[in-house]
């Protein structure tokens, strides 16, 4: 029996699946017009939905011990304050920027289910948000391009959320293509779909230590990077790159120095990455995914304990645990890291990840090997 079955005894006409995602490489450069690979994987948010005569839309989330569903009038899609309502700011930004777009919103009752953990850096709340976006096109026949509708998500997260975050994550839950990742030009939204070596796995470790991008240090990194362009005179991080970073970063402060070098390096690794992976070119993607990490670490200042322990781990570790590379993904300040392993490795490694997490740290983080899925969609009951 599904979720909705068995709060409202009946089955819903809609339901949608949306994957999370996780970053091989780009980070904290989606918002910098940077390019950006991304893949949507196989933990999912599932939302099921049925119209409603009611004039508001109730939602009942499981694993969040509610008692009764959530209500959101309509006519007032107004940001909730309270902590535990925060979550309920993505589902009335999307309503909300729906609305404003000229769509009429229906009134409507769901369920939400998932196994994508929050505050892990694997895009939850574009997830929830891609979702809602689906249902509400869905129940109202008005049918949004993928590149639109995570513009309007994207615009619901900065306004509802507090988060300025840029295109990637809205883009690789709608956009994902099963395996492959997509290789993302933020500065015109143009795409390309990257083959995933097939001998190669991919594992993700969530530290569990739950990050809150809406708590202020995300939206200080935008600030540093506003600083170094109008500092410099210049329109965007691009213009930096092809300058020279070398040739203005005595006009910089040192930490503004730091976050200009990280987001300069880090343009440039994504489409050395993306030559590595066609070529299946082991050394580099080992190569270019610590670096990576360590411009985050210690120029961009994103990283935490645990996150440096797994990917310094990860890299010690003998042969025949097959590591190819690993680093951070996603916002940072907790949340999971990314590693490519010998796919024959992948089960071995996991276990060896968590065993040594735990005998560092005293808790066991979330291990478990990731496959490439295609994007969000509605899909019949």
């Amino acid at each position: 029996m599904s979720a909705f079955e068995s709060q409202y005894g009946e089955s819903a006409p809609v339901r949608v699946i949306a994957p999370g995602r996780i970053n091989l490489i780009g980070e904290h450069i989606d918002y910098l017009g940077g390019k950006v690979m991304p893949i949507a994987i196989n933990r999912h948010l599932t939302v099921e939905a049925a119209p409603s005569n009611s004039g508001v839309v109730e939602i009942m989330p499981e694993g969040m011990d509610f008692t009764a569903p959530a209500l959101i009038d309509l006519k007032s899609l107004e940001r909730r304050t309270k902590p535990s309502e925060s979550w309920m700011n993505y589902v009335i930004g999307v309503l909300s920027v729906y609305r404003d777009a000229g769509i009429q919103i229906p009134a409507f009752k769901a369920t939400i289910s998932s196994d994508l953990p929050t505050g892990a850096g694997l895009s939850s709340s574009a997830a929830l948000e891609t979702a809602i976006a689906l249902v509400v096109e869905a129940l109202s026949g008005v049918e949004q391009d993928v590149v639109d509708r995570a513009l309007l998500c994207q615009r619901a997260e900065h306004e509802f959320a507090g988060v300025p975050c840029g295109i990637m994550d809205q883009l690789a839950v709608g956009a994902g293509k099963k395996g492959h990742a997509l290789l993302l030009n933020c500065a015109d939204l143009s795409t390309r779909q990257i083959p995933l070596p097939p001998e190669l796995a991919i594992v993700t470790t969530d530290t569990r230590v739950k990050h809150a991008l809406g708590d202020g240090e995300y939206k200080r990194r935008r600030e540093d990077c506003d600083e170094i362009l109008r500092r410099l005179d210049l329109n965007s991080f691009d213009e930096l790159r092809k300058a020279g970073l070398e040739t203005r970063i005595g006009e910089l402060d040192e930490k503004l120095s730091r976050r200009a070098r990280h987001a300069v390096s880090e343009f440039e690794r994504v489409d050395q990455f993306a030559g590595a992976l066609q070529s299946s070119d082991r050394e580099a993607l080992a190569r270019l995914m610590r670096a990576s990490h360590d411009s985050l670490r210690l120029d961009y200042e994103v990283s935490c304990p645990e996150l440096d322990y797994l990917v310094a781990s990860a890299y010690d570790l003998p042969e025949e645990f097959g590591v190819v590379g690993s680093r951070m993904t996603g916002g940072g300040f907790g949340g999971s890291t990314v590693t490519f392993v010998a796919r024959d490795s992948a089960g071995a490694f996991c276990e060896r990840q968590k065993k040594s997490f735990e005998e560092k740290f005293g808790r066991s983080p979330d291990s478990f090997i990731t496959s490439a899925v295609d994007g969000a969609g509605v899909h019949a009951l």
